[in-house]
């Protein structure tokens, strides 16, 4: 099994979770709006506001990090689902700009349904 954590852009939340149902994986977590960054240095709502031309963002521009929401989303999948996992959210996040998001990767070791006790790949079904 396989736990595939991905930080991602707020407004690609709805879409990735779409595409992740269609891919046939229906069950994951997502972590409500959490604060980061990457190595840039800007808010990206101020970055936009600054090349659209707006005086109050220009000024807010500065050498200082930043940091800019995003969402946490995690899914826990048998080892041959987690490839399409990765590559789905890839595909659906995927601009080719600074701010797409990262992707995590770590074994999970086991997996217990509370309800049933069943273990394993059988609790992720």
């Amino acid at each position: 099994m396989k736990e595939i954590i991905s930080v991602i852009r707020i407004t690609k939340m709805n879409e990735t979770k779409q595409a992740l149902i269609d891919a046939g994986i229906s069950a994951f977590t997502a972590t409500g709006r959490v604060m980061g960054r990457g190595k840039g240095q800007v808010h990206y709502d101020i970055l936009q506001g600054a090349e659209e031309g707006h005086p109050e963002a220009i000024e807010q521009l500065g050498n200082t990090p930043r940091l800019v929401a995003k969402r946490i989303l995690t899914v826990v999948v048998p080892d041959e689902l987690a490839q399409t996992a990765i590559d789905t959210i890839i595909k659906t996040n995927q601009t080719g700009k600074h701010g797409d998001g990262k992707i995590f990767v770590t074994p999970i070791l086991e997996t217990v349904r509370v309800r049933t006790g069943e273990a394993g790949d059988a609790a992720l079904n």
